[in-house]
């Protein structure tokens, strides 16, 4: 059984190897225990990447988005910013595949969730489909592939061709997620964040409309 400082290991060897294999420059820090483990040179840019070992659990890759410690009180958790890391990279030894997440949609938060088959019960809303994250689905040859990834999580428009897509202005259309009031009600403050990047929430009651979570005005808060 591997340890943790094994899988850590063995993760953060496998992202550098995964961004090489796509001809990005990986560089390592020169002193240890930073925030970031990696930075990946993108042309125009480089990305502070925290690696991190992915297990799967049935359908879904779970990535962890803090770091913990053992402290005096016991097991001290710390989440990430975009004032530590760009983006969490994470491998999945049982699907051998790398993703890369940027850390606006994952910032604050304990873990998240990428989803690697359709749900049993057909849900579409608040699903994170894994493919969308992948080394491989990504444009590295634009400047902005972290904002690609920030626009494809919130449901916007995917980028294309040769313009960096950090300096795109392109207004989304607004994206409608459905949730039933007993998800909602357990998940209110996935589904605040969710607005809060520019997604409608429509709750339903026994499958009749009961609430909508709109997405705020530009410096307002969010209103239901």
């Amino acid at each position: 059984m591997l340890s943790t400082n094994a899988k850590g290991a063995i993760a953060e060897a496998e992202i550098a190897a995964a961004g090489m294999r796509l001809g990005i420059a990986v560089l390592r820090p020169v002193t240890e225990h930073g925030r970031y483990d990696l930075i990946f040179d993108v042309g125009a840019r480089l990305l502070r990447v925290q690696c991190k070992w992915a297990p799967k659990q049935g359908d879904v890759v779970v990535i962890r988005c803090q770091s913990n410690r053992r402290a005096r009180e016991g097991i001290r958790w710390r989440g990430y910013s975009s004032a530590d890391v760009d983006a969490i990279a994470a491998y999945c030894a049982e699907t051998d595949t790398c993703y890369l997440l940027p850390i606006k949609g994952v910032a604050e938060r304990r873990q998240i969730q990428l989803r690697l088959k359709a749900t049993a019960n057909g849900q579409r809303g608040a699903v994170v489909w894994a493919r969308d994250f992948e080394f491989s689905s990504i444009d590295w040859t634009v400047a902005g592939a972290v904002a690609q990834l920030e626009e494809r999580r919130r449901g916007t428009p995917k980028a294309t061709g040769s313009s960096p897509v950090s300096s795109m202005e392109v207004p989304a259309e607004a994206v409608v997620v459905q949730t039933g009031a007993h998800q909602f009600r357990n998940h209110f403050g996935y589904y605040l964040d969710r607005a809060a990047d520019g997604e409608e929430i429509h709750v339903t009651r026994r499958g009749k409309p009961y609430a909508r979570l709109m997405p705020p005005e530009p410096h307002q808060a969010v209103t239901v």
